[in-house]
């Protein structure tokens, strides 16, 4: 484990590279709870800088506290970082409100010049009801398309209509400036999951590969009866576009019952490679722990059109 918090529990992340510099915003609440699963409804977003991925400096909260009015004044969950056509750094990540008390998940935005201090924006960016289920719109990962002069936001959803195991996809939104954005259809089908948490777009060759993270419980009855196994942690669409569609093209996970207890795997470059880091889930006794993977080696099968985990 490379990164931890002492007192609370640490889980989902994301990258920001700035020259040597890899900039970690992380999810982390008190232990003081108790109960691990009560970390959602407590959830804030930290803040770190290494140089090799391997030893952090923490530089603690990465937003000042909510006002009630905020749309994160309940909790701030998952999001991504990039810097836009202006030079500034945008962090667009999940935010629940006091308002709805939480009913609601939505998609928000800080802006910093030097990714140290932030400043909330205006955005609240909604599920569309005429794809997507409202309780289900997280965890956004950003994607500028140069040529077609396009931002493509891709979140964690659920559609409205099928099987209630099987309902989660990839949802769309797309801006020209990032800050007025247009919900769009699905770029993955539905029928194999629950949900597809944490996505990431990736180039892989000549297409792109998708991340995303499921539970062992996310499995569709489609799935498990035709041998799937129930696993828990990061797997992998692919496309030929940023547009998609994303489709899946095996069963077993990217990362899951082949490694260690990881959840919500990412990918970086760093020192001329690609690595691949999650959040430690459970420990040796089935106990939940938290906090950052060491780096791993993210390579390519020998066609090098699919990535693959080496776990050393």
């Amino acid at each position: 484990m490379t990164f931890s918090l002492p007192g609370h529990w640490v889980w989902d992340f994301w990258f920001a590279v700035d020259g040597a510099d890899v900039h970690l915003f992380y999810l982390h609440a008190p232990t003081s709870l108790g109960d691990p699963e009560l970390r959602h409804r407590n959830a804030r977003i930290g803040h770190a800088v290494s140089t090799d991925l391997v030893h952090w400096r923490d530089l603690g909260p990465a937003l000042p506290d909510p006002a009630p009015e905020d749309g994160d004044s309940l909790a701030s969950w998952t999001g991504s970082v990039t810097r836009g056509p202006d030079g500034r750094w945008w962090m667009h990540y999940t935010g629940l409100s006091l308002r709805d008390g939480g009913a609601v998940q939505r998609v928000i935005a800080a802006v910093s010049d030097d990714l140290v201090t932030w400043r909330r924006t205006p955005l609240s960016l909604e599920a569309d009801p005429r794809w997507y289920e409202p309780a289900d719109w997280r965890d956004p990962w950003l994607h500028h398309d140069v040529e077609a002069g396009l931002w493509r936001m891709y979140v964690c959803a659920r559609v409205t209509d099928g099987p209630s195991d099987g309902r989660g996809v990839i949802g769309l939104a797309t801006s020209t400036d990032l800050e007025q954005w247009t919900v769009q259809p699905p770029v993955s089908a539905p029928g194999e999951l629950r949900q597809l948490e944490v996505p990431q777009l990736l180039p892989v060759a000549d297409r792109w590969a998708m991340l995303f993270c499921s539970s062992d419980l996310d499995h569709s009855a489609v799935r498990l009866a035709r041998g799937a196994a129930r696993e828990y942690g990061t797997h992998v669409l692919y496309g030929d576009s940023p547009a998609g569609p994303f489709v899946l093209e095996s069963d077993p996970f990217l990362s899951g019952d082949n490694g260690p207890s990881l959840y919500a795997g990412r990918a970086i470059e760093h020192g001329g490679r690609r690595w691949f880091l999650a959040w430690h889930r459970l420990d040796d006794q089935g106990r939940f722990t938290g906090g950052l993977s060491d780096p791993y080696p993210l390579d390519t099968t020998p066609d090098g059109r699919s990535l693959t985990v080496r776990f050393r």
